[in-house]
């Protein structure tokens, strides 16, 4: 993952790795979505290549965080095997000033919230691309939702004046 001069990039590279750092050896680590946190995948990998970390174990949020974790060398683990997490690094879609998000565009949002929310401590990373005034200013608000229950959601939604789309999870969590 080079950053060539995009100045995008090289934030996204400086923010994981900063995030990336804070791990320390023995941890077990939420390992999120997206571009940003793959930078910090790749961090955590290269420290343990170097011997600057040592036993960790992560636990992937999508399909993309595996495949990533498994190419760094970074060992993994599931929720059954752990009895806690100690630091995950995941991504968002915006920011606004008090620090709201909105995640899960990726279509991996019910494995990021439960990681996320299971962690001791949890770091998110975004470039200044997501940071934003208001929220959905940029990016829909992903919503959750069983397949049986498709049809009712969306009349709630549409019943508090939203304009609900579906979209099925082909980006992220799934080749």
């Amino acid at each position: 993952m080079t950053t060539g001069s995009d100045p995008v990039k090289l934030m996204k590279q400086q923010v994981g790795k900063a995030a990336a750092d804070r791990v320390q050896s023995g941890s077990t680590v939420g390992l999120g979505t997206g571009s940003t946190t793959a930078f910090a995948i790749q961090h955590l990998g290269d420290r343990l290549k170097s011997g600057n970390l040592k036993d960790i174990k992560g636990i992937p949020t999508s399909f993309q965080a595996s495949v990533l974790a498994k190419q760094y060398g970074i060992p993994l683990t599931t929720l059954d095997e752990i009895d806690q997490i100690d630091i995950a690094i995941d991504g968002a879609d915006e920011v606004d000033p008090q620090k709201n998000l909105i995640k899960g565009g990726g279509a991996a949002h019910t494995r990021e919230k439960v990681v996320d929310s299971l962690a001791k401590l949890f770091i998110v990373v975004v470039d200044s691309s997501k940071l934003v005034d208001r929220l959905g200013s940029t990016f829909a608000l992903p919503v959750e939702v069983l397949p049986m229950a498709i049809t009712p959601v969306t009349k709630a939604i549409e019943a508090l004046g939203g304009k609900p789309e579906l979209r099925m999870g082909v980006k992220k969590d799934g080749p």
